[in-house]
């Protein structure tokens, strides 16, 4: 298996290595998060994805995406650990890193076969449907139940935290 860190590419590299991917007739599937925090509902869902297709491409949400759609204490990890994560698990094929709030302007560069998005979605909720609709992409809900966020196991630890020092 490749290093870690040959899996994270540019939108350039990407491009071209999904071209070579498209040649060998590979479904191509793209699923997208700020994975800030990763945690089993991550793992899940990402494994579904990878289920769906031969080559999974997985976009994370860059430090100013996420500090935009969840404020300026956030993330908690930084995107190239996030990055890092996320691209040594072996159900993911690339890792690319994005400032937009949404993926659609990913979804119209790569084109992959599937936009995979996890249970905290349905088919109709998915922020980028539309866009995947009109360019003939396959919208897949995958990952099981939800059973947590980043965002609680934050809010958690703030708790605790807090409880801690008080006197």
């Amino acid at each position: 298996m490749e290093p870690t860190s040959t899996r994270i590419l540019s939108i350039d590299s990407l491009r071209l290595e999904l071209e070579k991917a498209r040649e060998e007739k590979k479904r191509i599937v793209l699923a997208n998060g700020a994975f800030d925090l990763f945690h089993i509902g991550h793992l899940r869902y990402l494994q579904g994805a990878r289920a769906l297709g031969d080559l999974l491409v997985v976009a994370v949400n860059s430090d100013l995406s996420v500090r935009n759609l969840k404020g300026p204490s956030r993330p908690v990890v930084d995107q190239g650990s996030r990055a890092l994560i996320v691209a040594s698990l072996r159900c993911v094929d690339y890792v690319v890193l994005f400032d937009e709030s949404t993926v659609e302007p990913l979804l119209r560069t790569l084109r992959p076969h599937v936009h995979a998005k996890g249970s905290d979605y349905t088919v109709d909720t998915v922020p980028e449907r539309e866009t995947s609709r009109s360019l003939g992409i396959e919208t897949a809900i995958c990952g099981g139940p939800r059973v947590t966020s980043s965002t609680d196991v934050i809010t958690l630890i703030r708790r605790v935290y807090a409880d801690d020092r008080r006197p």
